[in-house]
């Protein structure tokens, strides 16, 4: 309950646009971009995931969740298992449990894309790295 009082006294303007029923989510910075943890309950999280031109994120795989991405703006590269597809606006793609796979941007505007997380764990430390342009170790995030 103090917890709770504290934050009501937060002028409104110092909180992250992002709010969802359990907290504030906060964006949080990767070399290849950003994302926004936009909702998180049990069983699923929901991201927005930003990712600059020329930049993707590292070759990887989840033992505790598959992942579906769709394209709100710009082009995505998708590496999904053996198979390697461009998709633009309004296009989606899953991403199995278990399977590897990477996220690159080779457009010249940022990609934007709704990344919805289904499983029983979603930890951030659930990614096995098998390559990484930014040479983070295997636990850190995307």
């Amino acid at each position: 309950m103090a917890q709770s009082q504290e934050v009501s006294q937060v002028p409104a303007l110092t909180l992250p646009i992002s709010l969802t029923p359990n907290g504030v989510a906060a964006t949080e910075l990767r070399p290849w971009g950003s994302f926004t943890i936009l909702e998180e309950v049990r069983g699923y999280k929901i991201k927005r995931i930003e990712v600059k031109p020329g930049h993707r994120l590292s070759l990887q795989m989840h033992y505790h969740r598959s992942e579906h991405w769709i394209v709100v703006s710009g082009t995505a590269k998708v590496t999904c298992g053996d198979q390697e597809l461009i998709l633009g606006s309004n296009q989606s793609t899953y991403v199995p449990q278990c399977t590897t796979h990477r996220l690159e941007n080779p457009g010249v505007i940022p990609l934007v894309l709704i990344e919805v997380q289904n499983g029983e764990y979603l930890g951030e430390d659930d990614i096995v790295r098998f390559q990484d342009d930014y040479s983070r170790s295997q636990s850190a995030a995307k």
